[in-house]
This record gives structure tokens, C-alpha cells and sequence, in this order.
């Protein structure tokens, strides 16, 4: 999952450089998530797990109405945008990701990148390891 020790290492090399601190996930209503925290900034990643394709497409439009939408990606599984802040919402299955980049600056890592292609790596990073992504 995207708090597990696998994870964290294949995010890692998207994101060029390692949390100091350990991750911490939590399970609350069926939003498995924790906070990936850098020495300057942090990165929330969450999944909400739902019961169907209609609570997972009222979820992830709920999201969409919340957070906006700068761009919508193509072919990136049932659906995925970039909000204006760069955070990535991706819906696969009855699950929905939120790669919440809002937290970070604007380029981090080595080589720097920015929010947006942060958050789009680390979600096609996480849909890599789902079952028939």
C-alpha cells in the first residue's frame, strides 16, 4: 500500500529524496493514508476504499468539486486530474488516491521537480503496484 516500506522506497526515487521522518499510516472510515514529511515540506498520500462504482465515482467528483481541476490526464486509469495546487486525484477500481502535494514547495528533490510531476510519479508509481492497473 502506499505507506508500506516498498512503497515508500519506489516514492522515494520519484520524489529524489528520502523522508526524516518514519511513515505513520492511519485507517479512518476507509481512508487508509499518512504523511510522507521532507525537511522542507510534506506530502499526504490517502486512499479511500469504497463499496462500489457509485460511491467511488460520487467520491472522486466530490473531490473534484472540492479541490478543482488545473488538467486532466489522459488515459491514467478510470479517471485522474491535477488540482491548481499540483496534488493528483486518480480513480482505479472502487478505490480513489489522493496524492496531496500542496504541502511541499515548488521543486523538490534531486534533480528538483516540481509538485505536479511529483504527484503524477508517485500516483502512476502507486497504480503500478494495484492489481490489473
Amino acid at each position: 500500500m502506499v505507506c508500506g516500506a516498498e512503497a515508500a522506497n519506489d516514492i522515494a526515487s520519484v520524489v529524489g529524496t528520502k523522508p526524516i521522518e518514519p511513515l505513520t499510516p492511519t485507517w479512518v472510515d476507509h481512508l487508509y493514508s499518512c504523511r510522507y514529511i521532507y525537511l522542507n515540506g510534506t506530502m499526504v498520500l490517502s486512499v479511500k476504499e469504497l463499496a462500489n462504482a457509485t460511491q467511488t465515482g460520487a467520491y472522486f467528483n466530490a473531490l473534484h468539486r472540492q479541490l478543482g481541476q488545473r488538467q486532466w490526464l489522459k488515459d491514467v486509469a478510470q479517471g485522474a486530474f491535477l488540482t491548481p495546487n499540483g496534488s493528483e486525484v486518480v480513480r482505479k477500481d472502487y478505490k480513489v488516491l489522493l496524492v496531496d502535494t500542496s504541502g511541499l514547495p515548488a521543486h523538490i528533490g534531486h534533480p528538483p521537480a516540481t509538485r505536479s510531476n511529483i504527484a503524477v510519479g508517485v500516483g502512476l508509481t502507486v497504480l503500478g503496484c494495484w492489481t490489473g492497473a
